[in-house]
């Protein structure tokens, strides 16, 4: 293809922009975000999953996602398996309610058709608007943390206590203190402003696993090689079990609903955040391909289910790539080719311990619990509505609880102080749904 086909394709010009400029944005977006193909297996391998392959399944579906963005949009924004969809989908679905992930796989698929039809409908950002910020704010906090705590409790720095509940590892174990030392040096590389800081931790934490004795051997395991064939995703393509969600939909419905839930604001956020620094809204500060955009990301969600993934979602590193000069969907195409390429590097990936993720989870912990600052801290019903379902999360081990109890707790309060005209429809609908869910335990 050349240039001046590739400037037309993506009105380079237009945008202010040029190949060379698209390609360093792409490079330095997948830099930002290739962790996910070493944590999300990691995730999804909890769920009973078959490990082999799920860093084949995470790659394609990172790059099938992207490439329907930049096709659907021209947006310089990337997709893959979302992180906190990923721990709803291993901890929530597949441990907590003990349904087998191929059924989960089914509650994927469903709730990517369903996000499709109120992408294309324009429903989803009526659905959106009619949610308090409070609940949203403690919902995406929520996610936070819970996200930060399976990394700590993966590493053993947070380890189970009949009589706390939770408490302390054992701080003298070598993969407990190479973990704490990753996020610090994750932290500190993130305030300094290097591309690729959580790649680069888990990097260094694998290197220095390799010369740390465990039992008989070391925290890091020789790799068989150092490039290969990527391995089949034969195991979980089309494994999907989609008739589960229909025929036991009294204890699937509200997981259809979260993971919706969650997604939609989710890549809402993302869109406007990075779609803001790339300066692609409108005088009106709204992104014009919206609908396309969120269309992409469900479709995706889609593809993910068929491949084997938990949703697919827009990642908010593209800001990297944005930052960078990128400006249109070749940028999006780069990171596209970039997640293809690393599959070769597949043996490498293999052999990086559990402990090297840990970085990775908490600092998407921190990245997500930055919005606690929309918080009106003046208003009592908002604090409290958001610090309940932020609590409900990582203490109940389930996202679908603490956005259960979010919208009890929300419209009870404003019921209780007499300011129940504040609340739309859809929020005491869902509130009143719940509280059925509970009374007749109906999960």
């Amino acid at each position: 293809m050349s240039i001046s086909l590739i400037d037309r394709v993506f009105k380079l010009q237009a945008h202010g922009t040029t190949v060379k400029t698209e390609i360093i944005a792409g490079l330095t977006t997948f830099a930002a975000m290739s962790y996910i193909l070493i944590v999300n297996p990691s995730i999804l391998g909890l769920s009973g999953m078959p490990v082999a392959g799920l860093i084949t399944v995470t790659a394609l579906a990172a790059c099938l996602g992207t490439l329907l963005m930049a096709a659907f949009t021209n947006y310089p924004i990337a997709l893959a398996p979302g992180m906190g969809l990923n721990a709803f989908f291993a901890f929530t679905i597949c441990l907590t309610r003990e349904i087998p992930w191929e059924a989960a796989l089914g509650i994927v698929f469903w709730n990517g058709v369903l996000f499709l039809l109120l992408s294309v409908t324009g429903v989803r950002t009526k659905i959106a608007e009619a949610i308090p910020a409070a609940l949203k704010i403690g919902v995406q906090c929520g996610i936070g943390l819970f996200i930060a705590f399976i990394g700590l409790k993966n590493a053993g720095l947070i380890v189970d206590n009949p009589a706390t509940l939770v408490s302390l590892g054992n701080m003298s174990d070598p993969a407990v203190l190479l973990a704490l030392a990753g996020i610090i040096l994750t932290v500190v590389l993130i305030i300094k402003r290097v591309t690729g800081a959580i790649l680069i931790s888990i990097i260094v934490l694998t290197l220095i696993g390799a010369i740390t004795p465990s039992g008989d051997g070391y925290l890091t395991s020789a790799p068989e090689a150092v490039i290969g064939l990527p391995e089949s995703a034969s195991d979980t393509f089309l494994a999907m079990d989609i008739w589960y969600p229909i025929e036991n939909f009294a204890q699937t419905w509200d997981l259809i609903f979260a993971l919706m839930f969650v997604n939609m604001f989710d890549t809402i956020g993302t869109l406007i955040g990075v779609s803001r620094r790339a300066k692609l809204l409108d005088e009106n500060g709204k992104l014009p391909k919206i609908g396309g955009a969120m269309s992409a990301d469900a479709a995706a969600s889609v593809v993910g289910a068929g491949l084997g993934t938990s949703p697919v979602t827009s990642y908010v590193e593209s800001a990297a790539g944005v930052s960078a000069g990128g400006r249109t969907g070749l940028t999006a195409v780069v990171v596209a080719i970039c997640f293809v390429l690393a599959l070769f590097l597949t043996p490498l990936m293999k052999v990086i311990p559990l402990m090297a993720t840990t970085p990775a989870l908490v600092m998407v912990g921190i990245f997500m619990m930055d919005s606690i600052r929309q918080i009106d801290f003046d208003d009592i019903a908002s604090l409290a509505t958001a610090t309940i379902a932020l609590l409900a999360m990582p203490l109940t081990f389930s996202i679908s609880e603490g956005i259960a109890l979010g919208f009890i707790t929300y419209v009870g309060i404003k019921v209780g102080t007499g300011k129940f005209k504040e609340v739309s429809l859809i929020t005491y609908l869902m509130a009143a749904v719940f509280v059925l869910r509970y009374v007749f335990d109906l999960k």
